[in-house]
């Protein structure tokens, strides 16, 4: 018995002591920022309403012209709101795996519409041989959407981190955000799609400068990326992800990335910034579980003392993440951080809140998960808040 505590001791010891990667566990970094989180329950000079409700889990929200948008729910459903009012008919409805964190997931506008009347969605399925997802084009055409093409498909999914977000950069390709399904070995598979962020043209087909040849993959080493945002001043994509949940003995440490072409961001050979190359350390890393999902600049908007931030949305810790950012020559420093309707890491006032987008009005929207199987859902939850100047 003795002998028995005695090599558990050392075990321990070894562990503690040791780089986890010389057990075949990831190595663990810091959090890269300088600056604690500030804790923001009431947030001055900015007022809440309620601009939708009695949604069932809404993942993703895009604008269109003419006083309409649209609202992906995880269950297969695309709802239309127009002139700020939610239209009873879906605007399509499709056959999608809604088991877990699998369903309907991102939307995206084609960067020509209206002249090209495209809208892009993304969503898991059950296949012959499993459980994929794919992109999908739809034709706009006023009150519906008319299936119109498979963009990509048979990318590895399954009940959990299916990624999930879609979105067109400033160079007009459309960018994808894949999970490993937690299969972390895929995420450092090139053959892989999981683990990764793609990127395609519009019509599906492979730009000639991918960083790896006949390749959709733009960058890997992703666990479950859930947020894709440009900054409009450099171009620079920021990326969202979610870190482990007891994979490894590991929990949290949630990250905001800055992704270059071609680059591994490390998972599951590395977790927080522990500067080991060629891995790219985050830019951002929670130690206390936060996992953010959607993400945006608020660029132009009608609420002055908040543009140029960067906009997280939060689930389990239930926060609208504010980041203010500065450049050093061509690097980002991270200034101050705040969680905004919350006390704590969790209980906020919203509750879990998936997305986060600028309006063509000039103001921020959120949505709500709290039907996710997962959250406290209130009467008229879910719902799209609309944040407004005080």
């Amino acid at each position: 018995m003795m002998y028995s505590l005695n090599i558990q001791i050392v075990i321990t010891l070894l562990i503690i002591l040791c780089p986890f990667s010389l057990f075949g566990f990831p190595t663990v970094g810091k959090a890269p920022q300088e600056v604690e989180d500030i804790f923001l329950p009431e947030v001055d000079g900015v007022k809440v309403e309620s601009w939708a409700e009695n949604l069932e889990i809404p993942w993703s929200l895009v604008f269109l012209p003419a006083g309409r948008a649209l609202v992906s729910e995880r269950p297969g459903r695309i709802r239309l709101i127009r002139d700020g009012k939610l239209q009873a008919v879906p605007y399509i409805e499709l056959d999608v795996h809604h088991k877990g964190e699998g369903g309907l997931m991102g939307l995206a506008v084609h960067p020509d519409f209206p002249r090209k009347p495209f809208v892009y969605a993304m969503h898991t399925y059950s296949g012959t041989n499993g459980v994929y997802s794919k992109v999908i084009r739809l034709r706009d055409d006023g009150d519906k959407g008319i299936f119109d093409g498979i963009i990509i498909d048979r990318i590895p999914a399954g009940n959990f981190h299916n990624g999930g977000r879609i979105a067109f950069g400033p160079d007009r390709l459309l960018y994808i955000t894949t999970g490993e399904t937690f299969s972390a070995d895929m995420a450092q598979d090139l053959n892989s799609a999981g683990g990764k962020i793609l990127r395609v043209t519009p019509e599906g087909d492979i730009p000639k400068d991918n960083p790896f040849k006949d390749s959709p993959v733009y960058s890997y080493g992703h666990r479950n990326p859930q947020g894709l945002a440009w900054e409009p001043q450099t171009g620079a994509l920021f990326e969202s992800e979610h870190g482990p949940s007891g994979e490894y003995l590991l929990f949290a440490n949630d990250e905001i990335n800055i992704i270059r072409k071609g680059e591994n961001y490390g998972w599951p050979e590395t977790v927080g910034a522990p500067g080991l190359k060629p891995y790219i350390d985050p830019l951002v890393v929670w130690k206390n579980a936060t996992p953010p999902s959607g993400i945006t600049f608020y660029e132009n908007g009608e609420i002055g003392h908040l543009r140029k931030n960067l906009f997280v949305a939060t689930l389990k810790s239930e926060a609208l993440v504010r980041i203010v950012l500065a450049r050093e020559g061509a690097q980002h420093k991270v200034i101050r951080i705040e969680r905004w309707f919350v006390k704590d890491y969790r209980n906020g006032k919203y509750g879990r809140i998936r997305d986060v987008v600028e309006g063509p009005d000039g103001f921020l929207y959120f949505l709500t998960n709290n039907r996710d199987g997962r959250g406290r859902p209130k009467e008229g939850d879910d719902r799209i808040y609309r944040i407004l100047p005080e």
